[in-house]
């Protein structure tokens, strides 16, 4: 794939990023892999919280990482058949802030970007709110990707869309068969399956469970 396109804004981006403090190329080193982790906190948060309500609700929050690691796959896959080298390797004179990944490890488009724009994406659906938040993180892990001198800025920008749009798309096309999973689970006796789907209605599990068994 021809990179030439945004190897002098990589370029650009590189030579800034060497400027800058010590303490603030750390940050970015940090950030670029810490985000993923954050992403993660955010999907078991929206999911605990979910529990509580409506079926759908819960679906969307169970798809959410489900669709991110499926956007994950398909960028992997793409990243095997356009075989595109790392900018750290190609670029004459470019010293990225990180070890440049292994002959192999391809970089269009970036994984870490296709996860955070899946991520954001995918966690804005289940709570539109959370868009203060998750844009701002998905963005900041894309730039950090070309700052620690691994990815071209396209890398980076194709992930974002990417990603975003195959959870997008597999959210939508999932989100009513998973809903009625979540309704069958809540229906059924096993304690495991209604803590996973949540008792719904706001209802805690024991209050449902007693009110049951008064009944009969």
């Amino acid at each position: 794939m021809n990179s030439s396109a945004t190897s002098g804004l990589y370029r650009d981006v590189v030579d800034f990023a060497h400027s800058t403090p010590s303490w603030f190329q750390f940050l970015a080193e940090i950030w670029t892999e810490a985000g993923l982790l954050l992403f993660g906190v955010l999907f078991v948060v929206l999911w605990w919280q979910a529990r509580p309500a409506g079926s759908r609700a819960v679906a969307v929050a169970v798809l959410a990482p489900l669709a991110t690691a499926f956007a994950y796959v398909c960028s992997e896959v793409s990243k095997s058949v356009i075989q595109e080298d790392r900018p750290c390797r190609t670029v004459t004179g470019a010293v990225s802030l990180i070890p440049c990944p292994p002959v192999g490890d391809w970089s269009f488009p970036s994984n870490h970007s296709t996860i955070a724009g899946a991520a954001a994406i995918t966690l804005v659906l289940a709570r539109p709110v959370l868009a203060y938040l998750t844009v701002p993180m998905a963005l900041l892990m894309a730039f950090s990707r070309v700052f620690v001198g691994v990815h071209y800025p396209h890398d980076v920008a194709v992930g974002l869309v990417f990603g975003g749009v195959v959870a997008t798309i597999v959210v939508l096309l999932a989100a009513r068969p998973v809903q009625l999973l979540v309704e069958t689970m809540r229906s059924g006796r096993s304690g495991a399956a209604l803590w996973l789907a949540g008792p719904g209605d706001g209802a805690p599990v024991v209050a449902r469970g007693r009110h049951s068994a008064g009944r009969s």
